[in-house]
C-alpha cells in the first residue's frame, strides 16, 4: 500500500469507524459487532503505524469512548475511565511484558488475572457509606448519570456494609483492618452484565410478542441502564461484578483491591486470582478459553495487570490506556475481509449454492477462505459485490457466514455477481423456484458427487479419510465442486464443521498434500472418462508416456492426450473403438480441460514409474479376470500378472491370450468360450507362474 492509497483508506476507515462509534454510544444501537469494530480500530492503526504523518487529533485512534446522550446529566469521572490495548497472542503478550520491563527497569513476576466480562462498564459514587451515583463509562472522562437505573440492580449494594462488618471481612480475608480506612467517599468501579440464560429468556418473550430479539446479552445490558425509563432496567435482571477501587484505601495491590471491595459488601468475581509467574497468565487465559462455557456468562477474553499498584504506577500510561494492564482477547467471532469472488456450487440434488471466496482471515482461531452465502436471495439482500469490503462471522463456532457488507469502503472498482443462466457443471438450463435454483439435469450434482468419490478412491488418487460421506458434506457445504478444489482445502475450511475437529482436519489436509503426485495409470484412471478402468488405463500410461523424465506435469498431459486419435488409441492391444472414441470425446469437453487446468495450477504432479516384473513367463499375454478366487484377491491377482510380465484388460476380445475364472463367473466367461480363449482356472494360473 503506497502512501496515496492509505490516505483514502484511512479517511474512509474514519468515517466508518465514527458512524459506528455514535451509534454503539450514543444511540444504543450496535450496527456491527465489538469484534469486528475492533478489527476496523487495528487496520486504522496498523496504517497509521506504518504512515504516522497521516494520523491526526481527530483520528478515532486518538481517543476513548463517545459523548454521553444530552438527556442524561453529565459526570465528570474523578479520574479518567480509559480502556486498555488489546493483544491477541502469546507473542503479543510477551512483547507487552518486554515493552513493560523495559520502561519500569524493574523485573515483573506477579500478575493478577481477570475474567473480561462482555458487560457494561460503570462507576460508582458512595458517600457516607451511602450509593449516592453511579455513571457509565461515556467518553472516558464524561459520563452519564444512571443512578436511578444501577439502584435497580440487586448485586450493587445501596450501602457498604458497617465499620464492623468491614473489619471482621478483612480479618478473615486474611488482611490487617488496621492498614485500612473506610473513607467518607469511596469511587469504585465494575461491570454490569445478564447472564446467558435471563438473555435467552427475555428472547423468547420478545419472540412470542413477535418483537425483534437481542443479538447478544451485552446489548441488553447496556440499553437497559441507558434507558430513560428505570422501571425497564428493573425488569430486567441484571447482575454486577466490581473489580477496581479508585479511592486509595490503603491497598497495595490488586489482590487487595479485591478483597477489600469483598470486604466492603461488593459483588466481585470469584475465578480472579493472582498468578506467580507470567506463563501462569497466560495459561489463565487458555484455561478459561476452553472453559467459558461453564459460566453461564460471556466474556471476551481475560485481563492481565500488574498486581503491585506502585509498580502499576510507576508504569503509567501510554496514549489512553495504561501500561500495566492489558486486554488478552479471545479470537474474535467475527472479522473484516476481502470477498475475492463468488463461486457456484453444485449440491447432490443439482442446487446451486453461491460461496464466498475470501482473503483468507482468522475467526475464532482458525483461518478461513469461504464463506456460505445460502443462496442468490441471500446476496441480493446483503447487497454484496466482489471486492467488497465484508464482516465475516463464526458466531456460535460454526461454519462462517457474511454477515455485512461495509458499503462506506467501496471504491467504485466493486463488480456485481450475475446469477447464472446455464448450470457451470454441466450447461443445462437453470430453473428457478421460489430463492432456489436448480440444474435442470437431474443427475447433474449427483454425477458429480460421483465422479469425484471415483477422483478420492483408492485405485485412484488414494486419498484416506475422504469416504463418500465426507466427499457428500464437503460438496453440501461449499467447499469442493470439482476435483481440483480438493487441493485447495485448508484445515480451517474443514475443523470448523461439525464433526470435525483440528486433529481430523489436520488429518484430511495432510493426506491431501501427500497425494499431490499420482501415477500416470491412477491420474488417468482418476479422471473417471467412460470405458476406462484401471487396466485400460495401465495400458495408456505405458503407450503414452511423454518423457523419460521421471515426473511431468497436468498439462504435459494435456498437450499430449488431446491430440490422440481414434486410430492411435485402437491401435494399442487390448483397446477397442468405443474405448478410442470416449478418449477423443472427453478432451473435447471444455469443462474437463478447465479442471485439467486447475489442477495444473494446484501443482499435481504425474509419476512415470512403472512396476518391474519380476520375471518374463507371462510376456506378451493378456489376461480377464472373472468371478472370486480362493486364495487369493482380484487385486492380488493382478499383481502377480504384472509380476510376471502380463498384461491386463476389462473385456474379452479376440487380443486375449487367457481368462482366469473363479467361482460365480460372469458373461466374460461365456464370451471367451464363444470365441474359444482359453480358461484357467485359479490352480492352474499359479502353476503356469511357478
Amino acid at each position: 500500500m503506497n502512501k496515496e492509497d492509505a490516505k483514502v483508506r484511512i479517511e474512509k476507515l474514519k468515517k466508518e469507524i465514527n458512524l459506528h462509534r455514535h451509534t454503539y454510544h450514543d444511540l444504543d444501537k450496535q450496527i456491527i459487532s465489538d469484534e469486528a469494530y475492533n478489527s476496523l480500530e487495528r487496520e486504522l492503526l496498523s496504517i497509521e503505524t506504518k504512515f504516522p504523518e497521516l494520523a491526526t487529533p481527530d483520528s478515532p485512534t486518538q481517543r476513548v469512548g463517545g459523548e454521553p446522550l444530552k438527556s442524561f446529566k453529565k459526570v465528570r469521572h474523578e479520574e479518567p475511565m480509559i480502556s486498555l490495548n488489546d493483544a491477541f497472542s502469546n507473542e503479543e503478550m510477551r512483547e507487552w511484558l518486554e515493552r513493560l520491563q523495559k520502561f519500569t527497569e524493574e523485573k515483573i513476576d506477579e500478575f493478577y488475572c481477570e475474567l473480561k466480562m462482555d458487560g457494561f462498564a460503570i462507576e460508582l459514587v458512595y458517600e457516607d457509606g451511602i450509593f449516592v451515583q453511579g455513571s457509565t463509562r461515556g467518553s472516558g472522562m464524561i459520563g452519564e448519570d444512571v443512578t436511578k437505573n444501577l439502584r435497580t440492580i440487586d448485586a450493587i449494594p445501596l450501602k457498604i456494609l458497617d465499620k464492623d462488618d468491614v473489619e471482621k471481612n478483612l480479618k478473615n480475608l486474611g488482611l490487617k483492618p488496621s492498614l485500612y480506612k473506610i473513607p467518607d467517599r469511596l469511587v469504585v468501579r465494575g461491570e454490569v452484565f445478564l447472564s446467558i440464560s435471563e438473555f435467552e429468556k427475555i428472547n423468547k418473550e420478545q419472540i412470542k410478542r413477535g418483537e425483534k430479539t437481542y443479538a447478544n446479552p451485552r446489548n441488553i445490558a447496556a440499553g437497559s441502564i441507558r434507558q430513560l425509563d428505570p422501571k425497564v432496567a428493573a425488569s430486567r435482571k441484571l447482575d454486577s461484578y466490581q473489580y477496581a477501587l479508585v479511592t486509595n484505601v490503603g491497598q497495595k495491590t490488586h489482590k487487595e483491591e479485591h478483597l477489600i471491595l469483598k470486604a466492603f459488601g461488593f459483588n466481585t468475581n470469584s475465578h480472579n486470582k493472582k498468578v506467580a509467574s507470567f506463563n501462569e497468565a497466560l495459561a489463565f487465559r487458555e484455561y478459561w478459553k476452553k472453559s467459558r462455557k461453564k459460566l453461564g456468562y460471556e466474556i471476551d477474553g481475560t485481563v492481565i495487570i500488574i498486581n503491585e499498584n506502585r509498580l502499576f504506577k510507576k508504569a503509567g500510561a501510554v496514549g489512553k490506556a495504561p501500561r500495566g494492564a492489558v486486554a488478552y482477547k479471545f479470537e474474535a467471532k467475527e472479522k473484516i475481509t476481502i470477498l475475492k469472488d463468488i463461486k457456484i456450487q453444485i449440491g447432490r440434488t443439482g442446487v446451486l449454492t453461491p460461496v464466498a471466496v475470501l482473503e483468507p482471515v482468522e475467526v475464532g482461531g482458525i483461518k478461513i477462505s469461504r464463506a456460505t452465502l445460502h443462496n442468490f436471495d441471500e446476496i441480493e439482500r446483503l447487497d454484496v459485490k466482489i471486492g467488497d469490503t465484508v464482516i465475516v462471522s463464526r458466531a456460535g463456532d460454526v461454519i462462517p457466514k457474511i454477515i455485512r457488507v461495509l458499503t462506506g469502503l467501496r471504491t467504485g472498482k466493486e463488480k456485481k455477481f450475475a446469477v447464472p443462466v446455464k448450470c457451470p457443471v454441466d450447461g443445462s438450463v437453470i430453473i428457478h423456484e421460489g430463492a432456489l435454483y436448480h440444474c435442470s439435469n437431474p443427475r447433474c450434482g449427483a454425477r458429480n458427487k460421483e465422479s469425484l468419490s471415483h477422483f478420492v478412491s483408492r485405485h485412484a488418487f488414494d486419498i484416506r479419510g475422504l469416504g463418500e460421506k465426507i466427499v457428500d458434506r464437503f460438496i453440501d457445504e461449499g467447499l469442493i465442486a470439482d476435483a481440483a478444489d480438493i487441493f485447495a482445502l485448508k484445515k480451517g475450511d474443514i475443523e470448523i464443521l461439525e464433526g470435525f475437529g483440528e486433529k481430523s482436519a489436520e488429518n484430511i489436509t495432510h493426506e491431501i498434500e501427500e497425494k499431490k503426485t499420482a501415477p500416470f495409470n491412477r491420474f488417468i484412471f482418476s479422471l473417471g472418462i467412460q470405458h476406462i478402468g484401471e487396466e485400460t488405463a495401465l495400458l495408456l500410461a505405458k503407450e503414452f508416456s511423454p518423457s523419460r523424465a521421471r515426473y511431468f506435469s497436468v498439462k504435459d498431459f494435456e498437450t499430449r492426450f488431446r491430440k490422440i486419435t481414434l486410430d492411435a488409441a485402437e491401435s494399442i492391444l487390448g483397446i477397442g473403438p468405443k474405448v478410442g472414441e470416449s478418449i477423443v470425446n472427453w478432451f473435447k469437453e471444455e469443462r474437463n480441460l478447465k479442471i485439467l487446468l486447475k489442477l495444473n495450477k494446484a501443482g499435481i504432479r504425474i509419476s512415470q514409474e512403472q512396476e518391474t516384473a519380476k520375471s518374463k513367463k507371462l510376456n506378451g499375454k493378456t489376461f480377464v479376470i472373472t468371478g472370486t478366487m480362493d486364495t487369493m484377491s482380484r487385486d492380488e491377482a493382478k499383481q502377480k500378472i504384472r509380476e510376471h510380465g502380463g498384461n491386463l484388460s476389462e473385456s474379452v476380445s479376440s487380443k486375449t491370450s487367457y481368462v482366469l475364472a473363479g467361482e460365480n463367473p460372469g458373461s466374460k466367461l461365456d464370451r471367451a468360450q464363444e470365441l474359444g480363449i482359453r480358461i484357467l482356472s485359479e490352480k492352474k494360473f499359479l502353476e503356469l507362474i511357478k
